[in-house]
């Protein structure tokens, strides 16, 4: 087991070290995908994809629905940059022999803005938004006492004004258990679909067939194509390494490797010191190894009640250009 913990995390630094210079960024569509909206991942670097003991860790690794011993409800808010709301709600539900069901909704909204033009800079008098929702729909097993498996599909929608595009996703996960202790081995790959492209009457034009031409209609009805995007598809592989670190305390080292295709490979790490089972301090480090990366620090404290019935979260995460983002996160296991 040691040995195969210690291959998994070599191979996630070689990965990471070995990144290429290309990043691809800006090349995908529908980056609130790509939000971690649970707290506690969020202050462990946004590293998760190995953690399954709770159902924050669905949103990394659907193959976590088949670890669940009890129906769950998380519920988180993010204050996003300029202004912008990011919120989560997920419920999953058990099946008996089925397995477990889970139904997740996610939401980013930037509140109403000001239209302005080059001809009327301060305003036209028009407010618009933007909005983003996926909705998840996922199934997870265990197909054994130390191996779960889980698939989700997600229905993808973004809408800037009057133009949106819609399209489906499918997502699926494993989790392992290596030992007794609880160190515990996932992978995932997220976002799997089609490309997408843009459509509504913002995209209306008028246009004049031939300029030269006079005494012709110069101002037909068309309307603007958008080219076809795919979205923020990512593998991650993950270990999770629970460590006695008192009578009554405990660490937990997790990280993550990833594999994203709209920039370059890269790794995060996180901890997290658990006193008594009550209070817990995390931190972590994301984007490691990544060229150019804007992120970096996070840190967050959490607080588990009711004999870990209920769990709070919050999280600071650092960023080199724009403002540092704020989490909070609630999941109750009923």
């Amino acid at each position: 087991m040691r040995r195969l913990a210690a291959a998994v995390l070599a191979g996630a630094l070689l990965s990471g070290a070995t990144a290429a210079a290309q990043t691809k960024s800006g090349t995908t569509m529908g980056q609130f995908l790509a939000i971690e909206p649970s707290a506690r991942h969020a202050a462990l670097g946004n590293a998760g994809v190995g953690v399954a003991d709770g159902i924050e860790s669905v949103w990394f690794n659907p193959g976590v629905i088949g670890t669940l011993d009890r129906s769950a409800v998380t519920v988180s808010h993010s204050n996003w940059f300029a202004d912008i709301a990011f919120d989560h709600v997920g419920t999953a539900l058990r099946l008996g022999g089925l397995g477990n069901a889970y139904v997740g909704v996610t939401s980013l909204s930037s509140g109403d803005i000001d239209v302005r033009t080059v001809d009327q800079p301060l305003g036209t008098g028009e407010r618009y938004d933007v909005a983003n929702t996926a909705i998840s729909l996922g199934l997870g097993r265990g197909v054994t006492s130390r191996f779960a498996v889980g698939l989700q599909f997600n229905y993808v929608h973004e809408r800037i004004w009057h133009t949106s595009f819609s399209t489906v996703t499918a997502s699926a996960g494993t989790v392992y258990r290596l030992s007794d202790s609880g160190v515990r081995l996932g992978f995932s790959l997220t976002n799997l679909g089609t490309r997408a492209a843009f459509s509504g009457r913002d995209l209306a034009i008028q246009y004049d067939a031939d300029p030269d031409a006079h005494g012709d209609n110069s101002a037909l009805p068309g309307e603007q194509a958008t080219d076809e995007f795919p979205l923020p598809l990512v593998f991650r592989l993950g270990l999770s390494v629970p460590v006695r670190a008192g009578e009554n305390s405990e660490l937990l080292l997790v990280a993550d490797a990833l594999h994203p295709n709209d920039n370059a490979e890269c790794l995060n790490l996180g901890a997290e010191w658990t006193v008594r089972k009550v209070f817990a301090l995390r931190a972590g480090y994301q984007t490691l190894f990544q060229p150019e990366s804007e992120l970096g620090l996070t840190c967050g404290f959490g607080l588990n009640l009711g004999g870990g019935r209920l769990r709070c979260s919050y999280a600071w995460a650092d960023h080199d250009y724009l403002e540092a983002t704020h989490r909070m996160s609630l999941a109750v296991r009923l």
